[in-house]
C-alpha cells in the first residue's frame, strides 16, 4: 500500500491501516523526538503524543503528499514544548542515558565496536552542546535530510536565514567537535 491509501484508509476509520502507517513513521517520529531530548524514555513519550496528536488531527492533512513534513513539524512542536516545559521546571537530577552507551553484538571485535560508539558519543555530545537554534538547524537539515526550504516554511523564517544559520551551525558543531576531540583521543592503540 502506498501512503496515499493508508492515510485514506486511516481517514476512513481503519485501524490496520492506522497500524500500519505508525509502524512506517515510528523510527522516524522516535529519531527526531531523541535528537530533541537525548534521553530514550522521554522520546519514546514523546513519540507516542505525536501520533496521539496525528491520530485527532488527520483531518487536517488533506494533502497526502505534505503528510511526512505535516509530521515532522508535529514532532518538533511537541518537542519544543517539552523542552520549555523542561526549563521551566528543570528535573531533580538529570541521569545522561546517551553517555551510558549501548551493548552491541555483531561480528566486529570489541576495539572497532569501541572506536565506532565513541565516535559517535562524540557527535551526540557536541550536538548537544550546540545551542538550541544550531542543534535544531542540524537536526533538521542535516540529520532529517529536510531541504532549506522545507527548513524556512517549517521554522518560518525567510530562506536566506535559514541558510546563514545552516552555515553557523555547521561551524559550530565543528569547532564543538574538535575541543571534543582532544577528550576522546585515549582511543586503544591498534
Amino acid at each position: 500500500m502506498d501512503l496515499s491509501e493508508i492515510l485514506q484508509s486511516c481517514r476512513g476509520g481503519d485501524e490496520l491501516a492506522w497500524e500500519a502507517l505508525v509502524t512506517r513513521h515510528q523510527a522516524r517520529v522516535y529519531a527526531i523526538a531523541y535528537h530533541y531530548v537525548g534521553n530514550a524514555e522521554d522520546a519514546r513519550d514523546l513519540a507516542q503524543e505525536v501520533f496521539v496528536r496525528i491520530y485527532q488531527n488527520l483531518h487536517l492533512c488533506a494533502d497526502d503528499q505534505m503528510f511526512v513534513p505535516w509530521m515532522i513539524r508535529i514532532a518538533r512542536n511537541i518537542c519544543v514544548d517539552q523542552l520549555r516545559r523542561r526549563k521551566a521546571r528543570p528535573p531533580s537530577q538529570d541521569i545522561d542515558a546517551a553517555e551510558a552507551g549501548y551493548l552491541q553484538a555483531g561480528g566486529r571485535n570489541p576495539e572497532e565496536q569501541w572506536a565506532e560508539s565513541s565516535k559517535k558519543r562524540m557527535v551526540y555530545r557536541a550536538v548537544r552542546e550546540l545551542t538550541d537554534l544550531n542543534r535544531e538547524i542540524i537536526l533538521l537539515k542535516e540529520i532529517l535530510g529536510l531541504s532549506l526550504e522545507e527548513i524556512s516554511s517549517m521554522l518560518q523564517v525567510p530562506l536566506g536565514t535559514v541558510k546563514s544559520r545552516s552555515n553557523r551551525a555547521r561551524l559550530e558543531l565543528a569547532r564543538k567537535l574538535v575541543a571534543l576531540s582532544g577528550s576522546y583521543n585515549d582511543e586503544p592503540a591498534t
